[in-house]
């Protein structure tokens, strides 16, 4: 039986060996029968540049490039890995996708996203993404000395922490409307995305689903679809590691 993968908030660094282990022992598993492998963004808590990629980092793109010698792997920025370039996705065997993607999942019309666009009510951190995603911000940054970059990129994880304390539930979630606007835009009927680490599977009108991948602070999750079922998956980490 034939079925896709799904991954997202992994935020793998060298803090959290034990994530990393669990990525691995993942990606050691048999899949002669997956489709592919699809990465919603948030695989690094933080990415500073293509060049200057950590140990751990550059073992992972030997993995990466390993499963994909037999099954494809996508990849969709997060927000915390959002510089993660052409450079890096190339030695990890990875496609890089446009942040909104569409495709036909098993006769299902879909879109898949990391999710943090659809977070509209909060107001600070769209306008940080839209000043984040331009073109002239990245071509600024990218050429910054790597002490700099990482003073930067320490900045805004303290920041954003600080602030995430302060913001409500629904603040942080996606919001309904924006949900809705693009469905219809894209015609899908299921929308697949990360971001706000709440796993679950929502139905939505005209019986659309929208389903969330959950992160790896605890737990692998990873969602399996298939032309008869989704499911989405636990992975204990002393299993992984066994």
């Amino acid at each position: 039986m034939n079925y896709t993968l799904f991954v997202g908030d992994l935020h793998l660094s060298a803090d959290r060996p034990d994530i990393l282990s669990a990525f691995h022992q993942f990606l050691s598993q048999d899949v002669t029968q997956c489709d592919a492998l699809y990465i919603l963004g948030d695989l690094f808590e933080v990415w500073v540049g293509d060049d200057i990629a950590e140990p751990f980092a550059q073992e992972l793109a030997e993995r990466l490039k390993q499963f994909s010698v037999h099954t494809p792997i996508y990849f969709i920025h997060g927000n915390r890995d959002f510089l993660l370039g052409k450079a890096y996705a190339e030695h990890s065997g990875m496609t890089l996708l446009p942040e909104v993607y569409c495709l036909d999942l098993y006769g299902q019309p879909s879109v898949l996203l990391h999710g943090d666009s659809l977070c509209t009510l909060d107001k600070a951190y769209q306008r940080f993404r839209r000043f984040r995603n331009m073109s002239w911000a990245k071509f600024i940054y990218n050429h910054l000395p790597r002490s700099k970059r990482i003073a930067i990129a320490d900045k805004l994880r303290s920041k954003s922490k600080q602030s995430n304390q302060l913001k409500s539930y629904s603040i942080m979630d996606v919001e309904p409307c924006a949900v809705a606007q693009l469905m219809a835009q894209t015609g899908a009927k299921r929308m697949i995305h990360g971001h706000t680490h709440r796993p679950d599977i929502h139905p939505l009108a005209n019986n659309g689903q929208r389903i969330v991948v959950g992160d790896w602070y605890e737990q692998g999750s990873v969602l399996k679809v298939s032309p008869e079922q989704v499911s989405l998956q636990s992975l204990p980490f002393n299993e992984a590691d066994a």
